[in-house]
């Protein structure tokens, strides 16, 4: 009788693991083979940069022992090589004195920059893969914010989780000069409340300019057109001010006016450097992304997209650096 019971427990479970799992819906799918054709991309690039690095450093080898070989005497050859080691000591004392520089604005920023927040609250929302996408996207912000000649003052609010997790496994993190915080932004701006302003498309209010009086708030999340108004209605129930920034006074946005973190920051931080809203719009926002008419305006600004496309390991290396 028990065996019989056993036998038929055993039938039930394997006829529950066999059960097909859930087909994915188009819309998924699409999603899906779009993720892996950009890894397969990323993966072929990065073994592109591999190749031509490797070929590069043994054709600058191969050129110096040519011209070693040919100078005829062991005391020029000496010469030649005492040369080469003061180049690269002037080239390390130089990037030593950039570092140093970086490491005195960013240490200024802290004290008289403007507050910008990334709010980092909605982590239960996002896949791992989301969560990944915007790890980058800090990372970048804080690679921008490095290079600025007036950077701003950045915090990590809610720091908390996978993201925290994702965060720390970035080479350098731990070096970096940005506020992290687990706690929410309310507790720790709680004596500046009236200071806050939530950016978020949303918002009736629009930006006319930075108050360096006040903090800045973006929302860290990738794919926010499927939480239409929750920054919004985040911002609402706490009583903090809302604002939106003046895309729609300076240029025709082919979809909405929803941008990537990285790009808000971007923004922000050419907008503390210009003081021109229209300039920091035409320069950071993608073409792609604006309408045809408002395009044709700005031609000149093509090439400077082209030339300027970022470089993950370049990023990676400046974050790691400073």
């Amino acid at each position: 009788m028990e065996s019989a019971q056993q036998n038929d427990e055993n039938t039930v479970g394997n006829h529950l693991s066999s059960e097909p799992e859930q087909p994915l819906s188009k819309n998924a799918q699409k999603k899906l083979l779009k993720q892996q054709r950009f890894e397969a991309k990323k993966a072929e690039k990065k073994a592109m940069i591999k190749e031509h690095k490797k070929r590069e450093a043994e054709r600058k080898k191969r050129e110096w022992e040519e011209k070693l070989g040919s100078l005829g005497s062991e005391e020029e050859r000496q010469r030649l090589i005492e040369s080469r080691k003061e180049l690269r000591k002037e080239r390390m004392e130089k990037r030593s004195q950039e570092k140093e520089k970086k490491l005195e604005r960013l240490n200024n920023a802290k004290l008289n920059g403007q507050k910008i927040v990334i709010d980092l609250e909605f982590g239960y929302l996002m896949n791992s893969t989301e969560l990944h996408s915007l790890v980058q996207q800090i990372m970048y912000c804080y690679a921008v914010n490095v290079r600025c000649a007036s950077p701003a003052h950045l915090w990590l609010t809610g720091c908390e989780g996978e993201i925290k997790s994702q965060l720390q496994r970035l080479p350098g993190y731990e070096k970096w000069l940005i506020d992290k915080e687990s706690r929410p932004y309310v507790e720790v701006f709680q004596d500046q409340k009236e200071d806050l302003v939530y950016l978020t498309a949303d918002s009736d209010s629009v930006l006319d300019e930075l108050d360096p009086k006040k903090i800045y708030i973006i929302g860290g999340m990738v794919d926010r057109n499927r939480w239409k108004g929750i920054t919004l209605n985040k911002a609402k129930e706490q009583g903090i001010q809302t604002a939106k920034l003046p895309i729609g006074s300076y240029l025709k946005m082919s979809s909405s006016q929803v941008l990537t973190v990285n790009q808000v920051i971007e923004i922000l931080l050419k907008y503390l450097e210009t003081r021109d809203w229209k300039a920091s719009f035409f320069e950071v926002i993608p073409q792609r992304k604006r309408c045809e008419a408002e395009s044709e305006d700005q031609d000149h600004n093509v090439e400077e997209q082209a030339n300027g496309e970022k470089d993950d390991l370049e990023i990676k290396k400046q974050c790691i650096e400073t």
